[in-house]
């Protein structure tokens, strides 16, 4: 009854539950093999929204009322903030789902960068991993892998945790090989 409750299941037929599903579990895997999460950007992002949020509210307050204060509005909060933070989505984030920090003790001055996709109407799930600052002296080159996602679960939609963290987990130590054959 308790590995009932630790299952994670999902519907099959949803390919965004079944995404949601596997990044989590990628999340899980990267951070017990000691690689800290770095939520640097989640943090510039947040601060950017908050400022947006400051000005919504200051509009709101402000001596004229919306159709005076419109201009205001929208070169502030939709055409700066907004882009600012579309800006970072295309340039930076990109297709990320996590990123990391190098390990405690580790020589490597960068952390990874870790991408996933799982094509609408496709069950073939590519993870791919890789430096988090590509012009770093220390970056390697990205290693993936690309398999069906019937292998991970059970005609339920229950995950078979073991074999996709030994998957996942293959992948980092692919990596991390890389990194100790180029030195």
């Amino acid at each position: 009854m308790e590995e009932k409750k630790n299952e994670k299941k999902t519907n099959l037929l949803d390919h965004n539950s079944i995404k949601h599903v596997l990044d989590e579990s990628v999340t899980e895997i990267v951070k017990n093999k000691g690689f800290p999460e770095d939520v640097r950007l989640s943090n510039i992002r947040l601060l950017i929204g908050t400022i947006i949020i400051a000005i919504a509210l200051f509009a709101q307050f402000y001596k004229k009322k919306f159709p005076e204060n419109q201009n205001f509005l929208i070169a502030c909060i939709y055409i700066l903030f907004s882009g600012i933070l579309q800006l970072i989505v295309y340039l930076k984030e990109k297709n990320a789902i996590l990123f990391t920090y190098p390990p405690a003790g580790s020589f490597n001055s960068t952390g990874l960068a870790i991408t996933s996709k799982l094509p609408r109407f496709s069950d073939m799930y590519t993870l791919t991993i890789a430096s988090a600052d590509p012009q770093s002296i220390s970056a390697k080159p990205p290693v993936e892998f690309t398999k069906s996602v019937t292998k991970w679960f059970t005609e339920d939609g229950v995950m078979v945790e073991g074999l996709f963290w030994k998957d996942v987990e293959g992948l980092i130590n692919d990596y991390v090989k890389e990194n100790m054959k180029s030195k």
